[in-house]
């Protein structure tokens, strides 16, 4: 599910921004892009992500600005001893008189640091604790998003649950529109012969077991309960959801074979079943997004 969350927290003159984007994903895929001086917290940040967060894509983003207006300038003295004593050297070497110019000597490179504070302990606690707050608001944002999707997908299997009423309802009377289309069809090829009833019973027999679709229908509204216990269940459905709307899937498609079997009997039996797939896909977009 998507959502966005930011904080910012301040730690005497610096001030640490925080912010949290998440995108559908099927799995779990953090992406982490911290400041250099706060990279050895990113295993302990990572653990803290997972605590809260199962499914998604998520970019965090961790921006530490200090807040002085200057800080403390450190000369390198060590260094500054190795061009003097580099420049003397050369110089006896040469035979050059005289002695190396400071103001040129403290311009060479690396002749002055700036001090920076090193991250500790209290800087560990203020980062973990600003992304448990993004990702607290994070969650709420994704939950309030997981209940509309939830009622969107309750509908969607009410609507496939009456399509399967639907179907059961027209599966009855297939039999007899099996019969008179055979009857109709011997009639044609032999005209004015007669018919033996027992070969018409046998031929609607075998016709009708053919398209028998009541073990289809009862598995696919088990199905469609099962899937309205996990919607009501409020756990993390998304990989059990998709198992079972293959299974559904799977139970259409059969319907869809036998219908397409059963000549003009079929016709009406064939939109509806291709009605309750259409909502099964829709389903399985939306499931997509769910934890």
């Amino acid at each position: 599910m998507t959502g966005y969350a930011a904080v910012r927290r301040d730690l005497h003159e610096a001030e640490l921004f925080l912010s949290v984007r998440s995108v559908n994903h099927r799995a779990l895929d953090i992406h982490l892009h911290l400041p250099p001086e706060l990279e050895r917290f990113e295993p302990a940040l990572r653990a803290l992500i997972r605590r809260y967060v199962a499914r998604g894509h998520l970019e965090i983003h961790v921006k530490l600005t200090s807040l002085r207006r200057s800080a403390p300038v450190i000369l390198n003295l060590p260094l500054l001893d190795a061009y003097l004593t580099a420049f003397r050297r050369a110089a006896a070497v040469h035979g050059l008189q005289g002695e190396p110019d400071l103001n040129s000597a403290l311009r060479l490179p690396g002749m002055f640091e700036v001090a920076e504070p090193e991250p500790n302990l209290e800087m560990e606690a203020l980062l973990a604790s600003a992304l448990e707050d993004a990702l607290v608001m994070l969650n709420e944002q994704r939950e309030r998003e997981g209940l509309q999707i939830a009622a969107e997908l309750r509908s969607r299997n009410a609507a496939i649950q009456a399509y399967a009423q639907r179907m059961q309802e027209l599966s009855e009377s297939m039999a007899k529109a099996i019969q008179a289309r055979l009857e109709q069809r011997l009639q044609e090829l032999l005209p004015g012969g007669s018919i033996d009833p027992q070969r018409l019973a046998q031929e609607v027999a075998y016709l009708a077991e053919r398209s028998d679709i009541a073990e289809e229908l009862t598995r696919l509204k088990i199905h469609a309960d099962q899937l309205e216990q996990l919607l009501a269940a409020g756990d993390e459905i998304g990989k059990k959801l998709d198992f079972l709307l293959q299974e559904m899937q799977r139970e259409t498609n059969t319907i869809l074979a036998k219908a397409a079997g059963a000549g003009e009997a079929g016709l009406s039996l064939t939109d509806l079943a291709l009605a309750a797939k259409a909502e099964i896909e829709k389903i399985r977009e939306q499931a997509f997004n769910l934890e």
